[in-house]
């Protein structure tokens, strides 16, 4: 699969970073919107993040500038459909937009081009049900900031043609990520079943009055959050011993949260009104919280791990 031309639907949070990510790895990004100015912004954006990882030291500025020659913009999807290798849809989180747009562009792009979702939770198989062609149809998830996170999964639905996996597996490594394929399409995909079983229990203890808020983080980041760039979960378990991570998780799962919903302190502070930083509390008080704060102590971790090569764990 050679792909040298690729569209990125969306300028929110992630598609400009796609973009970038994209055009680091030599292949002509335009990202597209439904208007002009929106196009131009999002642009602006990707230029922005490349930008962002040259003063970071993650890329020179002879890459950067390449890269930022390959990014481009656009607002006429029909039009620039026609020659597309690649588009990666990053748009509102709706089944229903989202199938009307994947019908819309499997009917007018080129036989042999992807389309993809990047779409956190939604079933690929469901986006591409009004397609006439689901074997083109995949999920390519990239995690945020998409330009900083190095992981991609790559998430195959029940009618997406087997080869299109490890095609797009190498083309997501010669981007400089790190690609993994989730061969069933479930809901959570791979990272977020993960993630999701970490949400449910850390508000669980906080419910329960187990711990404080920042003690649980405090604990998740300086317990097994630090060691887990270095070893993943699996591996843990077999250096410990199957024998006795069974035990342990045999005594400590009658106690742990196993509903089939969120926990109930979810819906009580949202109707309390504490949705969370936005509406300036949450499980923690915003008023005295910065956001942007806290995203640039994260990106600079992010980028610190990126220096130390975290994200070649494994290959």
């Amino acid at each position: 699969m050679k792909i040298e031309k690729a569209l990125v639907l969306g300028t929110g949070m992630m598609g400009p970073g796609i973009a970038a990510a994209l055009a680091l790895g030599g292949v002509r990004a335009t990202v597209v919107s439904r208007s002009t100015d929106g196009a131009a912004r999002g642009e602006a954006s990707a230029r922005a993040a490349l930008s962002a990882l040259e003063t970071a030291g993650l890329v020179d500025a002879d890459k950067a500038a390449d890269a930022a020659g390959r990014i481009g913009s656009g607002c006429d999807l029909n039009g620039l459909l026609s020659g597309a290798d690649l588009v990666i849809e990053s748009i509102v989180e709706d089944m229903g937009v989202k199938q009307e747009l994947f019908a819309r562009m499997d009917a007018l792009a080129r036989p042999d081009a992807v389309l993809a979702s990047n779409t956190s939770g939604l079933s690929i198989t469901g986006i591409a049900a009004r397609c006439a062609h689901p074997e083109r149809v995949v999920t390519t998830h990239f995690w945020n900031p998409p330009h900083l996170m190095p992981l991609v999964e790559i998430v195959l639905g029940e009618r997406t043609s087997p080869e299109l996996a490890p095609a797009l597996r190498d083309f997501f490594v010669a981007c400089g990520k790190a690609p993994v394929i989730v061969k069933k399409d479930r809901p959570g995909q791979l990272g977020n079943r993960l993630q999701m079983a970490l949400f449910r229990e850390a508000v669980n203890i906080v419910a329960e009055g187990i711990a404080d808020a920042e003690d649980v983080d405090r604990a998740a980041s300086l317990g097994f959050g630090l060691r887990l760039p270095a070893y993943g979960i699996l591996e843990h378990i077999d250096m410990v011993g199957l024998e006795l991570a069974r035990a342990v998780c045999d005594y400590a799962s009658k106690d742990l949260y196993s509903e089939r919903s969120a926990p109930p302190l979810f819906t009580e502070k949202i109707e309390r009104g504490e949705g969370g930083a936005g509406a300036g509390t949450g499980f923690y008080d915003w008023s005295s919280k910065r956001v942007a704060e806290v995203k640039a102590r994260r990106d600079e971790w992010l980028i610190e791990c990126l220096k130390r090569g975290v994200h070649l764990r494994g290959e």
